[in-house]
């Protein structure tokens, strides 16, 4: 939970999970009147603004089409906005950089290289100089966090679907990035297999105390990982003519920061929560 010291929680008549920042936050990450456009009178975001702290777990949730995935490329170096800015640790973000480890739905391991490999071939580019030996510890260190030390030597194809979405985690990680980017990593995955690797992520960021901002259209998976969600509205046509989307509001989690799957709907405010956010999603996104 957070001390008074660092929010002041102010809930709304409508929604007592909402939460006003009455100073600013030190912003690890800072996202600065981002616009989209490919239709330069219709754009698909506009004036996107936030902060992430850094070791903050933040998710974004909001209808497709609503620019969540091209905010995070723009993060991840892989695409550009239309204007604004994004910082990351006081350094503007101008493409694709190690310092940022990427995990897509899609596992993108390279097929003819085994799970060892796989991972080698990321702490290489990051660390050349290392000795063989020094990379192959690393690599079996992070191939054990993720519960996959049988499988090290492994390629693809000899995996399951979430075996192969461990391995893009463990890559991740492994790279020891000063902020991690997660597209719906999950999404693909069934639900028995998709709540184990939630465990799991759980337990790595706790304990590598790593930054992570997350898409995901799954609200208990939000409730479940986030310190904050962020509610993200999308473009739409109105009297007044046409609104891009935006960031409509922000979230605190208000539930104990070591919340287990099990016990999640057992904890008092997590149903209030949940109803706030699929409100929004049903009634205030205006998805199309």
């Amino acid at each position: 939970m957070w001390s008074d010291a660092t929010l002041r929680v102010a809930p709304a008549a409508s929604t007592p999970t909402s939460v006003k920042k009455e100073i600013s936050m030190t912003g690890f990450l800072k996202i600065e009147g981002l616009s989209k456009a490919y239709i330069p009178t219709k754009p698909v975001f506009a004036d996107v603004r936030f902060t992430i702290d850094r070791g903050e777990f933040v998710i974004i949730i909001g209808h497709s089409g609503c620019g969540k995935t091209t905010i995070l490329n723009v993060l991840a170096g892989l695409d550009t906005a239309t204007s604004g800015h994004a910082f990351m640790d006081n350094r503007e973000i101008a493409g694709p950089s190690l310092e940022r480890g990427v995990v897509f739905q899609s596992h993108a391991l390279m097929p003819w290289l085994t799970v060892r490999k796989n991972i080698a071939f990321a702490v290489v580019s990051r660390w050349p100089d290392w000795p063989a030996a020094k990379v192959n510890v690393h690599v079996e260190k992070f191939v054990a966090l993720v519960g996959l030390s049988a499988a090290i030597d492994k390629k693809p194809s000899q995996l399951s679907g979430g075996m192969k979405q461990r391995v893009g985690i463990a890559r991740a990680f492994a790279i020891q990035p000063k902020m991690l980017l997660l597209d719906e990593p999950f999404g693909a995955l069934d639900a028995l297999t998709r709540g184990t690797i939630q465990d799991e992520l759980m337990t790595i960021v706790r304990e590598t105390q790593q930054t992570v901002f997350m898409i995901t259209h799954d609200v208990d998976e939000a409730i479940l990982l986030a310190d904050r969600i962020l509610l993200m509205s999308n473009g739409t046509e109105n009297e007044g003519g046409y609104s891009p989307g935006n960031i409509a509001e922000e979230v605190v989690n208000p539930l104990p920061r070591e919340r287990t799957r099990a016990g999640l709907h057992h904890l008092p405010g997590y149903y209030e929560l949940r109803n706030h956010i699929v409100d929004f999603l049903v009634t205030r996104a205006k998805a199309h």
